[in-house]
């Protein structure tokens, strides 16, 4: 999506598809002069070195308890999707780095330190939402409900994208507030100084898919 001299595409962490999209994209004959991606400077660091981060111990004391528990699950359930076929999650950020140096395009890291998002988190998350949490992984492999079927290769339709916002924001709500609204209004600012400092120039910007719309309009607010 674009909005004004800014180009906004909304990828999935684990598709061939977005990789694609994001070679594509900086290699063009236009290629933008600036690319945002969204990481904070720990997570970049990890992709460049390729050794993932794994939660430690003594993290529950920085992030607190909730938060460290969830981080684990999540970051599990990304890398078994991404081992299902076979991209390693955040290869589009880190090609999108590679390239960027490559040629000479400045980088620009828009998103919130990782630590803060999950603090938020740890104060954030109610006692129903962890037991909806526990309940919904306990439950799933039993559940007659009819299971949305995703191609994890490319990313999801914008509608599809939709209706699971739409569910975790009913079910969880503080987990969208943190983990969605929050980032969502940290990552529309950051661009917003962008657009003002750079105004002419072309700006591409390299996030979540489930995060483009509402940024968009969080600029155009």
């Amino acid at each position: 999506m674009q909005y004004k001299n800014l180009y906004i595409l909304g990828t999935s962490h684990i598709a061939k598809e977005s990789t694609e999209k994001v070679r594509k994209l900086i290699e063009s004959e236009n290629p933008p002069k600036i690319v945002c991606l969204e990481l904070d400077k720990d997570r970049l660091s990890s992709l460049i070195s390729g050794e993932q981060r794994k939660p430690k111990i003594s993290d529950i004391f920085k992030i607190g308890f909730k938060a460290f528990l969830f981080a684990t699950f999540a970051q599990w359930a990304q890398n078994k999707l991404g081992k299902s076929v076979g991209i390693k999650p955040g290869t589009e950020m880190k090609i999108a780095y590679d390239l960027s140096q490559k040629h000479n395009i400045r980088i620009a890291l828009i998103d919130q330190h990782i630590q803060t998002t999950l603090k938020r988190l740890s104060k954030s998350l109610s006692w129903k939402e962890k037991f909806r949490f526990v309940y919904d992984i306990i439950t799933q492999p039993f559940s007659k409900k009819k299971m949305l079927k995703i191609d994890l290769r490319t990313v999801p339709s914008e509608k599809l994208i939709e209706e699971m916002i739409n569910e975790v924001k009913i079910h969880y709500p503080n987990v969208y507030k943190v983990l969605i609204e929050e980032r969502n209004v940290y990552m529309a600012n950051k661009l917003k100084l962008l657009l003002r400092k750079f105004p002419e120039e072309p700006i591409l910007a390299i996030v979540g898919a489930g995060h483009v719309n509402d940024i968009i309009k969080l600029l155009d607010s």
